[in-house]
């Protein structure tokens, strides 16, 4: 857990340091992507361009390292209707991740888990000669970007059907069972490819997660920490050692009130102590334990 921590800190620092690093809309340019193949691959009656983009590891050896990316492009379904619905849904979800995390730290959540993915389905073929791989695609990396969405906005409603309200978190704990599902139904190592997804969502939203589930011990006030009584409490602290040349500084990106006056700043109540965080990261930081 201790390792999930300082790579997602990591990861938030560099985007901090990077602010135009990353693709800005990527999740448009996937779903454009997938649903050209989608049209060009129902007039392809040969099935020659699925099987000219898919993950099929011994052509990648010998040079075609096209099928490193273009596989995430293959549709996982030949149903216009669901691809339609799950096109839209996953736009849905990358962009309110997109701007939660900005463009920067989501662009590296996706191509980690192509990454994993990749490793998986590299060591998959090259070691069993399994043809279960040739159908590696991003339906579990869409879905564990779903599982962060339902991380960070549990209590957001959707519509079912586009009739029945039901809330995120009852939504992603019906797609874990699913998942438990599909690796008890597929066959082995195939099954092992849902963990690979759930790894990715764990690095970047792991705190959240074990600490609803109570696996972490953490000790703050359940009340919500007043902003002035907070910088007094700092400040009164400071008064034994030398003035720092700013009042506030984010835990997670370092930025002060005074390289960045117009910035926000917020200390948060679910962490132990008292820990001021930009308006960035307020909402996405991993929380200080005892």
């Amino acid at each position: 857990m201790t390792n999930l921590k300082y790579i997602s800190r990591a990861v938030d620092r560099f985007c901090a340091k990077h602010p135009r690093f990353g693709i800005s809309n990527l999740m448009l340019f996937i779903i454009i992507g997938q649903g050209i193949v989608f049209l060009f691959s129902r007039m392809d009656t040969t099935g020659l361009l699925n099987n000219f983009l898919r993950f099929i590891p011994h052509l990648i050896l010998q040079g075609q390292l096209w099928r490193l990316i273009t596989f995430i492009f293959v549709p996982g379904t030949n149903n216009l209707f669901l691809l339609a619905i799950s096109l839209y849904f996953y736009y849905f979800v990358g962009g309110a991740l997109e701007r939660q995390w900005g463009a920067g730290k989501f662009t590296i959540f996706y191509f980690s888990g192509v990454l994993l993915t990749i490793i998986f389905g590299m060591v998959l073929g090259l070691t069993t000669n399994s043809i279960y791989v040739l159908f590696l695609n991003s339906h579990y990396l869409n879905l564990s970007m779903f599982f962060a969405f339902a991380a960070l906005y549990p209590e957001t409603r959707l519509l079912l059907f586009f009739i029945i309200p039901v809330k995120v978190k009852w939504l992603a704990y019906f797609n874990a069972a699913l998942f438990l599902y599909e690796m008890i139904m597929n066959p082995f190592p195939l099954s092992l490819l849902p963990l690979i997804a759930v790894l990715n969502f764990l690095i970047f939203c792991g705190d959240i997660i074990f600490a609803s589930l109570g696996m972490m011990r953490r000790k703050y006030s359940r009340q919500a920490i007043n902003f002035k009584k907070a910088t007094k409490h700092v400040t009164r602290n400071q008064v034994s050692r030398p003035s720092a040349p700013y009042r506030r500084k984010c835990a997670v990106c370092g930025r002060t009130d005074k390289d960045n006056p117009n910035l926000e700043f917020r200390y948060c109540s679910r962490c132990a102590g008292y820990h001021c965080f930009c308006i960035d990261h307020i909402n996405s930081h991993i929380h200080f334990v005892e």
